[in-house]
């Protein structure tokens, strides 16, 4: 009997744990699911991570390249064009197979927008702000698949258009400009207006004498003179802070380094270090600065020829060519005098150049500190020629591209700007 006894409770102890292991394997097969979906959500979260980064990277050199063909252009087929064209170079980059394999098969879809304002941004098929956006790259996922996660939509918008007027500038020229007004718009500059920007030797400047309006940018004499001239830049310029002017004439190193942009050289610099701009082409009379005063403002006038009565004047077209034809040649690649490519190869907006902008007092004589009001752009009108005549003269642009940034208190006014990226104000994807 006990032996009976001793077997039944063995039968009820072996039963209860045979119940036991029946509720404890679904717990495990749960628990193992549970873990899965987790290292899978970690695993697949982290690679769609790194495939969003890859995509929102090809968006925003897309948009960025859309952006700057737009500010040359306007043209809204020729920077849909650019935007497409870099969107798909980037595909192919290295790591990118999985994006490029989606590309190449049609599923990811680039759309190309424009705005007039920023925020908001409404698409209007004018710019200067461009958009880009990227759906349709549907990523596999792998573990995630265990709970019926079985691919990742990964999308990417970018946003991009000019920057305000920047108030630390490089790439500028060593030259500076004299406000007419410093508290006026624009300084006082009105667009398309000549302005002499370096006097020759006796003529009236308004630093000062012994002022020819060049600056010292980060070293002193005439080599260092021409190599600035020329595009070397070897500093930047803050407004509200002081520039040094270079006392003297430096006429020779002046005119090696600035007759570069229209393809001259002289002396030892060359084209490889500074190549020409695209477009060479120059007044077919060159404008010069008269030796008698204007009788109603009594300042010297500038005039073309030796005809006193020619006088160059706002907007007016100057000898069959300005700043309006430089820019319809540089966007026909048929009248440019300088191929983008070969050698010697020309490089766009060479002859537009960023300087800064200060109040001259006028009786600044030698080397002298000016204050940085703002900055200015200039398209600069002919090469300087030989003899006695060695003015500069440009017209006043409303805006050019220039190294340098925005800053914390961007100005208002115009000058060099940036083309930069901007978050798109009505997506999380940006």
């Amino acid at each position: 009997m006990i032996g009976a006894s001793q077997t039944k409770v063995s039968s009820a102890r072996y039963s209860r744990r045979n119940r036991q292991l029946g509720v404890v394997l679904p717990l495990v097969v749960i628990a193992m699911v549970a873990m899965l979906a987790i290292a899978g959500l970690a695993l697949d979260s982290s690679h769609a991570f790194v495939n969003k980064t890859r995509l929102q990277n090809t968006c925003d050199a897309a948009v960025l390249a859309a952006a700057k063909v737009y500010d040359q252009t306007a043209n809204t087929i020729t920077s849909t064009a650019a935007a497409n064209s870099v969107f798909g170079l980037n595909t192919d980059g290295n790591g990118n197979f999985e994006m490029d394999a989606s590309y190449d098969g049609g599923d990811i879809s680039v759309v190309v927008q424009y705005s007039q304002t920023l925020n908001p941004f409404v698409s209007s098929g004018i710019g200067p702000y461009v958009r880009v956006i990227a759906t349709g790259f549907n990523m596999p996922t792998s573990l995630s698949a265990v709970i019926g996660i079985t691919d990742m939509n990964i999308a990417a918008s970018c946003v991009a258009g000019p920057s305000p007027t920047i108030d630390n500038a490089c790439n500028i020229a060593p030259l500076v400009v004299c406000a007419e007004d410093v508290d006026a718009p624009y300084f006082g500059f009105v667009q398309d207006d000549l302005k002499v920007l370096k006097p020759s030797p006796g003529d009236h400047d308004d630093v000062g004498p012994g002022n020819y309006k060049l600056l010292r940018l980060n070293c002193p004499g005439g080599d260092c003179v021409r190599d600035n001239m020329a595009g070397a830049y070897g500093a930047c310029a803050t407004t509200d802070e002081t520039i040094e002017t270079e006392p003297g004439v430096t006429a020779g190193p002046t005119s090696q380094g600035f007759n570069t942009r229209f393809g001259v050289y002289a002396g030892p610099i060359s084209p490889t270090d500074y190549p020409p701009d695209l477009v060479v082409h120059q007044p077919m009379t060159t404008a010069r600065l008269n030796t008698f005063e204007d009788p109603v403002t009594g300042e010297d006038v500038i005039h073309r020829g030796n005809d006193q009565t020619d006088v160059v004047s706002v907007a007016t077209d100057i000898a069959g060519f300005d700043y309006t034809e430089y820019m319809s040649r540089t966007l026909t690649p048929g009248l440019h005098d300088y191929p983008a490519s070969g050698s010697p190869a020309g490089v766009e907006g060479r002859r537009i150049m960023a300087m800064p902008v200060a109040d001259c007092s006028g009786d600044e004589s030698g080397q002298s500190t000016l204050v940085v009001e703002g900055f200015a752009c200039y398209f600069m009108l002919q090469e300087i020629g030989g003899g006695t005549d060695k003015n500069i003269f440009g017209q006043f642009v409303r805006g050019c591209l220039a190294g340098g940034s925005p800053g914390p208190n961007p100005g208002a006014g115009p000058g060099p700007y940036l083309i930069q990226l901007y978050k798109d104000p009505d997506s999380g994807d940006s």
